[in-house]
């Protein structure tokens, strides 16, 4: 149900949050479905516990010590006044090395090195903002795997032909590839594909239509847990710190006096 928006200023403890600054703020709230009561009402309560930081922080006459965010660019008042509150305040527990054991040999297989495929295409290009070069290209790609599912030897000839990739002078072979060395759509393609399987529809990507056919792939190995450690204690550390910055923003809740709106600590 959509949270009913009362438009009347919110209190806390006797300073005003006007309404317009939090129609304002909720501008930067996402919507579900065009429900503009939920983002109004996040942006209601992103204000509120902004002023209980800064309150906080006045009243432990906390100095703004601002960082350099950018080169040449500090940090708002404001801003650092919230951060040196939380850096004070929130002490979260501290991450045993066995809990994090217990976290990794309960599933050791989701810590892999990244895959590897082998791969080769054929490539009929055709720029995004051309849409019957598209159109021309697509064509010309669901052609080519009608011919392949005749005659799948024949990939390697046929890229010579006609793939527009400089890889055509092998075959359209293209190599080793990892995670994160081709375009998204391409990679999402060689995950789907089984070794020695050609792709049953062209792959659309930015620089055209690609047949693919993925020759060999190398699945990851079970990384040790002397190397995901690190990876686990920074995850869990900050698992812990927001843990405890939950915790801590709940105790000012519940010791502020607010009008206007009604948060559950």
């Amino acid at each position: 149900m959509t949270p009913v928006v009362s438009k009347s200023d919110i209190k806390v403890n006797g300073t005003v949050i006007a309404w317009s600054l939090v129609s304002a703020e909720a501008q930067n709230h996402p919507a579900p479905n065009g429900q503009w009561g939920s983002a109004w009402r996040s942006a209601a309560q992103a204000l509120v516990i902004r002023e209980l930081l800064l309150q906080k922080a006045r009243a432990e006459s906390i100095l703004a010590q601002p960082i350099e965010i950018s080169e040449g660019q500090l940090e708002p008042d404001d801003e650092a006044l919230i951060r040196q509150v939380l850096e004070l305040a929130v002490v979260p527990l501290p991450v045993e090395t066995l809990e994090l054991h217990a976290v990794y040999d309960a599933a050791p297989e989701r810590f892999r090195s990244p895959p590897l495929w082998e791969a080769s295409h054929i490539l009929f290009v055709a720029v995004p903002s051309d849409t019957k070069a598209r159109g021309a290209a697509r064509v010309a790609a669901d052609a080519t795997i009608a011919e392949l599912v005749e005659s799948p030897k024949r990939f390697a000839a046929i890229a010579e032909e006609r793939s527009a990739c400089t890889s055509r002078g092998s075959g359209g072979h293209l190599g080793q590839i990892g995670p994160g060395d081709t375009v998204v759509e391409f990679e999402r393609a060689l995950r789907g594909l089984k070794e020695g399987e050609i792709s049953a529809a062209p792959v659309e990507t930015r620089f055209g239509f690609h047949v693919i056919r993925l020759d060999a792939v190398a699945e990851g190995a079970v990384l040790p847990f002397e190397t995901v450690l690190p990876r686990l204690r920074e995850a869990a550390e900050k698992a812990a710190w927001f843990k405890a910055s939950r915790s801590f923003i709940a105790q000012l809740l519940a010791e502020a006096q607010i009008e206007g709106i009604s948060l559950a600590a």
